[in-house]
C-alpha cells in the first residue's frame, strides 16, 4: 500500500473511530435524507441496540426486497447498524457479514451480537464482523462468490482505491440471472 492510501485510511479511521463518539458529533448532514424509511425498515431499526444506533454515521441504505435466507456483505459496516437491520431481513437462515477498518466501530458491533440474536429470536447470531479494509476483501478471509448481495452505506467514497473496492466486490459477489 502506498503512503497516500495509508494516510487516507489513517484519517478516515481516526475520524470515525476517535473524533466521532456519537451520531450528533458528525460535522455535516450533507448526506442525510429527510425521507422516512418504509414501516418494515423502521420496525427493524427499532430493534437495534441503542449503543449501535448512537455510533451510526451513515446516510441511508438501499435495502433490496426478498433477502430471506441470503448472504449479505456490508462494506464499511461501522458499528453494525445496517448489519443488524439486514440480519432481521435475511432471517435466521441467512447471514450478514460486515467489514470495517475502524477497530472501535467493530468493537461496538461485536459487543452486541448475542444481544441482537436474542432480540430477534435466533438460536445464534447470523452476523459476523471483520476488521479489515474493503479494498482487500480476500485479506479479510472472504471467499470468492460467497455473497448474494453487497451493500455499502456511503463508505466506498471514503476508500483510498475505489477501483480495488469494486473489483474485490465483483469477485466476492455471486452473479445470478433474474
Amino acid at each position: 500500500m502506498n503512503g497516500s492510501a495509508e494516510k487516507v485510511h489513517s484519517e478516515v479511521s481516526e475520524y470515525y473511530g476517535t473524533t466521532l463518539e456519537k451520531t450528533e458529533d458528525l460535522k455535516t448532514n450533507a448526506c442525510c435524507t429527510g425521507a422516512a424509511p418504509p414501516p418494515h425498515i423502521r420496525a427493524a431499526l427499532s430493534k437495534v441496540h441503542p449503543d449501535v444506533i448512537a455510533r451510526y454515521y451513515g446516510c441511508g441504505l438501499c435495502v433490496p426486497d426478498e433477502l430471506d435466507g441470503l448472504s449479505v456483505l456490508d462494506l464499511g459496516c461501522g458499528s453494525g447498524r445496517d448489519v443488524y437491520l439486514l440480519s432481521q431481513l435475511v432471517g435466521e437462515t441467512g447471514r450478514v457479514v460486515g467489514v470495517d477498518m475502524t477497530p472501535t466501530q467493530i468493537e461496538v458491533a461485536r459487543e452486541h451480537a448475542a444481544w441482537h440474536a436474542t432480540k430477534f429470536g435466533y438460536a445464534a447470531p447470523n452476523t459476523e464482523f471483520v476488521d479489515g479494509k474493503i479494498e482487500d476483501l480476500r485479506a479479510c478471509g472472504l471467499a470468492d462468490a460467497s455473497f448474494d448481495v453487497i451493500v455499502s452505506n456511503c463508505v466506498i467514497n471514503l476508500a483510498a482505491d475505489k477501483r480495488a473496492v469494486l473489483a474485490e466486490a465483483g469477485d466476492i459477489g455471486r452473479y445470478r440471472e433474474v
